[in-house]
This record gives C-alpha cells, structure tokens and sequence, in this order.
C-alpha cells in the first residue's frame, strides 16, 4: 500500500511562456511533482495536455516526455506556444498540496498577471479543469477580467485521473483553443 503524500508547502518556479503576440492564456492550477523536477508545464508522461494539444492543431511532437532530452521537449513546446500565439502558466503562485492532487490544495496565493495581459493581446482564458477555474474564479475573475476585459473558460482536465474523459472527447473540447486563437476579434 502507497502512502499518501504529505502535504508541502509549493513555491511556483517555472517562468510563464508568452510574449506580446499571445491571445490566450491557458492555466492550470501548480506544477505537478514531475513538471517541477522537469522545469515545465504539463511533463508527467501520463497527462494528455500536449498530445491534445498538438493535436488540436494538426501537428505531431518531435519528442515525448523523456528524461535523456528533458530541454528538447520544452523547447519544441515552448516554441509551439509562441508560433501558436498561447501563453501558458498557472493560476496559483504558492501553496500547500499533497504531490500533485489538486483536491488537497489549501492556502492558495495567486501569481500576478498583470505584466503579462498588460504586455499581450490576451483576451481570454482557458483554465485546464475545475479546479484552476475555481482559483481563477476566487483570487483572479475580479481584478483582471474588469481591467483587461477578458473572459475565462473551463476546459477538462488532461489528469490521467480524470479518466472519463477519452481522448479524443478532450480533442474535441480543447479545440476551443484553436477557434480563439484563430478569430480575428481580440
């Protein structure tokens, strides 16, 4: 029987990806144990973001999670984002969790996004499941949606815990990326 992880206290450490040209910002809630060791969004072998991602757009990654070329993957995705106008971050800059189970997360405190959407044509954001959208909705919706007039959406969680979702049905939901990214209103 696996022991459940206590609960730490996270600092946020990996830097946003943006930069003037993105449209929309995707957030997740805290790097998971493995994206922290990784130094990157999303690199738990398990999670379906960057293959619905990339698929969403019609492209297939050169790499997959692997730690032998750890910087490559970030690299090609880190260039995905900007040629694709995505930024990518996460709506909490510390809190306590247990390993990576947003369910846990307590004495939440939200990055600052003010530099980036007051340095972007971001008007909208995509939170990557219930949670990050609940966070968004409490420390952030307030502030930031009056001042930069953006709206905010909740997609499905990409988790290999949120099961239920397939693949594909993920695909179809996260298109929703592409439709923003592609409109021509800001």
């Amino acid at each position: 029987m696996r022991e459940k992880p206590v609960p730490q206290t996270i600092t946020h450490a990996i830097p946003p990806v943006w930069d003037e040209n993105s449209r929309i910002l995707i957030l997740g809630t805290m790097p998971s144990p493995k994206s922290r060791e990784a130094g990157f969004f999303y690199m738990h072998a398990q999670n379906r973001f960057w293959p619905v991602l990339f698929r969403v757009f019609g492209e297939e990654p050169a790499y997959r999670n692997n730690d032998s070329y750890r910087e490559k993957v970030a690299t090609e995705r880190k260039d995905f984002l900007i040629r694709h106008n995505i930024a990518l971050w996460d709506v909490l800059a510390q809190c306590q969790i247990q390993g990576a189970a947003d369910s846990t997360i307590q004495e939440a405190k939200p990055n600052d996004f003010m530099k980036l959407l007051g340095s972007s044509k971001i008007r909208r954001v995509f939170c990557t499941g219930k949670t990050a959208f609940a966070l968004w909705q409490k420390h952030c919706a307030a502030l930031y949606e009056r001042r930069f007039g953006i709206t905010a959406e909740c997609l499905p969680s990409t988790s290999p815990a949120n099961a239920r979702w397939r693949t594909d049905d993920l695909v179809r939901e996260y298109g929703r990326i592409l439709e923003a990214v592609r409109s021509p209103k800001p």
